[in-house]
């Protein structure tokens, strides 16, 4: 269990960091960060405060879909923020394009392995993900359907408010699905038998 739980904070940290290196690259951001970064925009608290506060409000929606809460989900909701911040104290912003490109491309392959290592630990999804189980276990519509429908809505959102739409959110939502396949096996802690932790169902759990 120690092991675990510290390889789940292991890869909060650095899914973190993966995040401040896209948001540093500057060049579009995944579709919640958007949402966060138009948020901060008018409230001006930090990129990484407004990320927890955001997964505290996605928790409570937890409540009335039943989810139950993992020591992942927690510290999930408690840990990405913070290591988004340290990231973006580290990384100096407004860089010549040709570096935020290659920010913008280490940032998307560190998140999709930090994936791997803190849901191959197998102790709970963060809280967007178990707000898209959990409407799909109250809904019946299909995982894909849930889970475009609100990134579809926070992206919009976060959009309208500021946020940073460009070429790497549309790059992030092709790519980080095969990233993060390629990389769940490797940190699995049942990879020896060939499976993935049943606890780990999807990708962004910032």
């Amino acid at each position: 269990m120690t092991r675990r739980v510290i390889q789940l904070i292991i890869g909060l940290f650095l899914y973190g960091i993966g995040i401040a290196l896209i948001v540093r690259g500057a060049i579009g951001v995944a579709p919640w960060d958007v949402l966060t970064q138009g948020i901060d925009g008018h409230l001006h608290l930090g990129f990484g405060a407004i990320t927890t506060i955001i997964s505290g409000i996605v928790l409570l929606l937890w409540i009335p879909l039943k989810q139950r809460l993992g020591i992942g989900t927690v510290l999930n909701a408690v840990l990405v923020g913070p290591a988004a911040d340290v990231g973006l104290w580290l990384v100096p912003a407004d860089l010549a394009l040709w570096l935020r490109v290659l920010l913008f491309a280490a940032g998307l392959l560190l998140l999709a392995i930090a994936s791997g290592i803190y849901i191959g630990a197998g102790l709970g999804p963060g809280p967007r993900d178990g707000l898209m189980t959990g409407l799909h276990a109250r809904t019946g519509w299909p995982i894909w359907a849930v889970r475009t429908g609100i990134e579809g809505l926070v992206l919009a959102t976060g959009w309208v408010l500021g946020g940073n739409v460009g070429v790497g959110t549309v790059l992030f939502a092709l790519l980080v699905g095969p990233l993060c396949q390629w990389t769940l096996p490797l940190f699995a802690r049942d990879r020896d038998h060939g499976r993935l932790p049943t606890a780990a169902p999807a990708l962004d759990p910032a």
